[in-house]
Parts: structure tokens; sequence; C-alpha cells
């Protein structure tokens, strides 16, 4: 093994020279040596990109990590990790491995070549595969034949890096394509995928992680309602162009995509209209009723892939409400405050109009939501109602009496 293609630190991007900084701090001088960063670190720093989670590669014994605060976690499928969490720093990782050819055994293990990169502490970068070339054009290369039969979820970390422009070269997608991953994945926790999903939506273009599910025909384990979206139709044709859902879905988050980068709104943009896949054929093209069914498939939804409680919360009620949140404009002052009232509660204020202007081409406007928002959302001493005159009303007349008072106050504004 041999350095190669030294690396001026302050000139590789930012964040790195505060890393090195940090790990020469955190080591002994005499375990410099001994020491590399490893993977998607070194290839964050060569595109001049920052980068929290630090993962490194060291010759050093378990034991002397351990005195220097690293904690032992074994996986059952992975290598034992050494783990230490800072501050500052995020997450360090280090695996051990042996002095003689061990660096390029732990490269060679990872998913693609641009992952397949080590830099030293003191700036050397070790390159056993030529990485730096497929990283330059942005072309994904596995690191071997084996790479997604070791790792079958490596294929979603390939669609991951597409939205961010990256590009399979032929000889890897071939690789995919050459069989059937279902029953790999079926033993695979869903957390990892929906790790990656979420991840995707934080790309520059989120809708070709889907578009690539499609493509290579995986993933339906995890997300069978994706690969029914293509043959149902969005709408009638003169409100839904487009034609199918999938399309329609995949436009929705495009629009939305542009105007946030929060992956929270950009899921709720995507899965939108999943009450449309409980519609009977017989009924195409139209979804009446369609809001309310989203509503309770989301949860269910949400809960398989183990996504946050959030994530349940803010699908259930952009499900239901996005489309009154597309006639806007058309509501009665009640059903606004009491959408709004509801959207506060739910945690979707910033998401639900995003997802109404996504969801039409020309962008659906919802004039006044803030004051309806501020509205909806003040007390009842705010809204200018006595205490005992609320006590004295019968309790079923009270929700619509303070309502009514909302109304008051929002056509004041």
């Amino acid at each position: 093994m041999t350095d190669q293609n030294a690396v001026d630190v302050k000139d590789a991007g930012p964040g790195q020279e505060e890393i090195i900084a940090f790990l020469k701090k955190l080591f002994p001088r005499d375990a410099w040596p001994q020491i590399w960063l490893v993977g998607g670190i070194v290839r964050d720093f060569l595109l001049g990109k920052a980068c929290r989670d630090i993962d490194l590669a060291t010759t050093m014994p378990a034991a002397t990590l351990k005195l220097l605060g690293f904690r032992l976690v074994e996986g059952k499928s992975t290598l034992p990790i050494h783990f230490m969490a800072d501050p500052e720093f995020g997450i360090i990782e280090v695996v051990t491995i042996d002095a003689a050819g061990g660096l390029v055994e732990d490269l060679l293990r990872r998913d693609f070549t641009c992952n397949a990169l080590a830099l030293s502490l003191n700036g050397k970068l070790f390159d056993p595969l030529g990485s730096q070339e497929d990283m330059k054009n942005r072309l994904l290369r596995a690191c071997s034949r084996e790479s997604f039969i070791d790792d079958p979820l490596r294929i979603f970390r390939a669609f991951r890096f597409q939205t961010e422009g990256w590009r399979l070269v032929p000889e890897t997608e071939a690789l995919i394509r050459a069989k059937s991953w279902e029953n790999e994945l079926s033993g695979i926790p869903v957390e990892r995928f929906s790790r990656e999903m979420l991840k995707a939506l934080k790309g520059n273009c989120p809708a070709e992680f889907f578009r690539e599910m499609i493509s290579f025909d995986v993933g339906r384990s995890y997300l069978p309602e994706l690969f029914r979206m293509p043959d149902i139709p969005a709408g009638p044709i003169d409100k839904h162009p487009e034609g199918d859902l999938f399309t329609h879905a995949c436009q929705v988050l495009q629009r939305v995509a542009a105007v946030t980068t929060d992956p929270l709104t950009r899921f709720c943009a995507f899965f939108h209209d999943l009450g449309k896949l409980s519609t009977a054929p017989e009924l195409y093209p139209r979804h009446h009723g369609h809001e309310d069914a989203g509503f309770d498939l989301a949860r269910e939804f949400c809960n398989r892939l183990s996504l946050s409680a959030a994530h349940r919360t803010a699908l259930s009620w952009i499900c239901r409400l996005h489309g009154n949140a597309g006639g806007w404009q058309e509501l009665r002052d009640a059903t606004k405050i009491r959408m709004a009232d509801q959207a506060r509660r739910a945690g979707i204020v910033r998401i639900l109009p995003l997802v109404a202007a996504g969801d039409k081409p020309d962008g659906g406007r919802m004039p006044r939501w803030e004051e309806a928002v501020r509205v909806a959302g003040m007390s009842t001493l705010q809204v200018g109602i006595e205490r005992s005159r609320l006590e004295a009303m019968p309790v079923e007349k009270r929700a619509d009496f303070v309502l009514q008072k909302r109304i008051e106050w929002f056509r004041r504004e």
C-alpha cells in the first residue's frame, strides 16, 4: 500500500480543516499514521461539501480505542464498530483493520467506487480503484460484482445518489437488472429502506428515486403502493392531463421541491393522493372521498414503513385537507378557520399551502392563510368571550359560539 495524490486540506472543501484538527486532538500524535478517514466523508471533502458524521478505519487495538472513549457496537451482519458521539462533530465511527492490506480490503467491501477512498490525517489520499475519475464524472460504479449481493439495500442508495445527479454505469445497472431482489430485501428491516427514501427526498430531484424504483422494478415489498400508481388515473383528463397518478405525484413533488428542501413536506407532496389507491376501478377516473380514505390509509402506511409520528400525522392530515385547500378561495370563512385549526394542531401549517400550490400546474393560492391560522389559535379570552358566559351555555353549543367569534375576528383583519 502506498500513499498517493496529496490533498491540501485547506482547499478540499468546507469542514475538512476543522475535522482534521479535531481528530488530531482526539488521537495521540503517534497514532496518526494508523488512522484514515474513509468512505462518504472523503467523497464529500473532495466535492467541496461539508460532512457531519465521521467514518474512520484504523489499525489501532480495540483496547486503545476504548481508553480514548470509544464504545464497541457489534452488529449481526456488519463489522464491529467503535462509536463516539461529539456535540460539535457528530458521530465518529471507527472500524479496525489489519495492518497488512486491511485498508484495501475495507475499501473493496464498500458499495461504490466514489466511496472507496481513504484520507490520512496528514492529507494523503489512497485511491485503490481509481475512484477519482468516477467521482469527477459523477458515475456510480459498484466496487465489485458482489456489492449488491452483500447488501441489496445498496440499490436504493444508488437511486438516492441519482437524485443528486449521479449516473449508474452500464455494468452496475446490469448487476441490478440481473435478478429479482425481493426475496433478499424481505429479510432486511424496513427502517433501512425508509432511511434511504427520506434521504433521497432531500435531493435536488427527489422524484428520481421513485422513478428508478419503478424502472428497475425493485422495492415492491416496501412500497407496493408505488407500483400501483402508474395504472391509476390521477383524475378526469380535463383536470389531470398528465394522466396517471404516478406522473401526477412526481409533478407535485417536483413543484414542491422547487420551493422547499424540507423532506417531510416533500414526503407529503408525493403521497398526498394516497387515498386514490382505494378507489374502486369502476369509479375511475373520479376519486370521490379520496381525502378521507387517505387519512386512514396514511396511518397504516407510515406505521408499516416505521416512520415517525410526525410523518404519520402530517401525511394523514395532508391527505384529508389538500382537496379543500386547493379550493381555498371558494371556501366559507367557517371552513377556513376549521381547516387552519386542524393544520395548526397537526403541525402542517407550512406544509399544507405548499402541497396545495404544487397540486395544480398554476399553483393554488391561499390568501390570508397566516391570518386564519393566527385567529384559529386565539384563546377564548383573546376573542373576547367571558368565561362566565361560556360556562352558562349548553356544552354542545360552546364550540360553535367560539368558532363564530373567531370568524368575526377573521373578518376584521
